[in-house]
């Protein structure tokens, strides 16, 4: 008997509506408007050389171009992260929205919430992409959205002012042409990277700058020009690598690799672990030497690094030793408990800290939305405040409540 794809036999509206009820289900979308949003567009129509389970798939990705490489430089960002971030802005009609980084679909969604009376430009440096995008729109029915080639860094001030701004790539910095453009009451929706972690971060305008409405874990490819990232990247052996975009954080790589061939300890917090996401922006801002490291999975499964690296983990590092959060099964704690694996000369030491981190996010934060994050443009303070990140066009201040 010969296998049917499913994918070809099922009508694209069929994947959209699995995709919708599949999207409320896991509470991407909350509100009405971005569920109709997203039953109208539709998505394939954005993926034409991409099967439709892939391209309705909720959590993948679809690349649209590619690097010298083979990286990934362009994609259609995953349905899921894509409804999130609209119940972020919270979109209402009649408003004038600019999306930076184009992929056309974002775009068509969110001209459904503008509907016809708003207005959508959405800009990216790359004249393939924008080609791309306009096509799309053309073919999909949204010759309304307005598509410009571009640095995204300058944003568009034709337009301007903007009831909203969302950016689709991972930002470094949030230069001062974003919040120019915005209106008195606008958002800014941006995946902010600090210190290698990203978080799609809804800002609201205060008297100081820009403060958190909300924020969720994302993962974006980085923004290109004048707002690329100036991120450093050791590898220390095959498989395995840390990263920072701090200058300050020492990064002797034979050193660092020699830590890894020395006994691993490990070290128990007696606290709960839970909440991954929020934990990780924790950890990111508070280590003194903050990097993230990474393995593949063949070093995963030789047992020379722990599983939470597959993904990058916050590691705090120092000349020749390092250490980084794991976890093993615990009832007394709630079902885990976190702990440090630490390699090297100042293993302990540097456990000790990562310890009390733990301890003390699990005892007084361990829960969704804790953080406030804002955005300081201009010069950093002489005296910055604690747990701030220098950028090049202003500061990033977290605190906990």
């Amino acid at each position: 008997m010969t296998a049917v794809n499913d994918s070809t036999v099922r009508d694209p509206d069929a994947w959209r509506a699995d995709m919708v009820r599949a999207l409320r289900d896991q509470d991407a979308i909350t509100s009405e408007p971005v569920g109709a949003a997203f039953a109208a567009v539709p998505r394939h129509r954005f993926a034409p050389d991409t099967p439709l389970d892939i391209a309705y798939d909720l959590h993948r990705t679809v690349p649209v171009k590619k690097d010298e490489h083979g990286l990934d430089i362009s994609v259609m960002s995953a349905a899921h992260l894509q409804a999130v971030m609209l119940e972020q802005a919270d979109i209402e009609p009649g408003m004038k929205v600019l999306e930076i980084g184009s992929g056309g679909y974002n775009a068509a969604l969110i001209q459904e919430l503008v509907g016809s009376k708003g207005a959508v430009t959405t800009v990216d440096i790359d004249r393939d992409i924008v080609d791309r995008a306009r096509r799309c729109l053309d073919d999909a029915g949204y010759d309304q959205v307005k598509t410009v080639l571009a640095d995204g860094e300058a944003g568009v001030p034709d337009g301007a002012p903007y009831d909203r701004i969302i950016v689709t790539v991972a930002a470094w910095d949030i230069p001062p042409s974003w919040i120019n453009e915005l209106g008195e009451k606008g958002r800014l929706v941006v995946p902010l990277t600090v210190r290698g972690t990203t978080r799609s971060i809804a800002f609201d305008r205060d008297r100081e700058g820009l403060v958190s409405h909300s924020y969720r874990l994302a993962r974006f490819v980085p923004m290109q020009g004048e707002g690329a990232a100036k991120e450093r990247k050791a590898l220390l052996r095959d498989g395995v690598a840390v990263q920072t975009d701090d200058e300050g954080i020492p990064f002797n790589t034979k050193a660092l690799n020699h830590a890894l061939d020395t006994p691993r300890r490990e070290f128990w917090s007696g606290a709960a672990y839970d909440l991954p996401d929020e934990l990780e922006l924790y950890l990111t801002v508070h280590l003194s030497s903050a990097a993230r490291l990474h393995a593949s999975k063949d070093i995963v499964d030789s047992g020379l690094v722990e599983a939470s690296a597959l993904l990058g983990v916050p590691a705090l590092v120092s000349e020749d030793s390092i250490a980084y959060r794991t976890r093993r099964e615990n009832e007394d704690t709630g079902g885990f408990e976190s702990g440090v694996v630490a390699h090297g000369l100042q293993a302990e030491a540097l456990a000790d800290e990562y310890l009390k981190l733990l301890r003390r996010w699990a005892q007084d934060h361990r829960r969704r939305g804790a953080a406030t994050i804002r955005f300081l443009p201009g010069p950093a303070p002489s005296t910055p405040p604690q747990n701030t990140v220098l950028k090049r066009h202003g500061v990033v201040t977290v605190s906990w409540h």
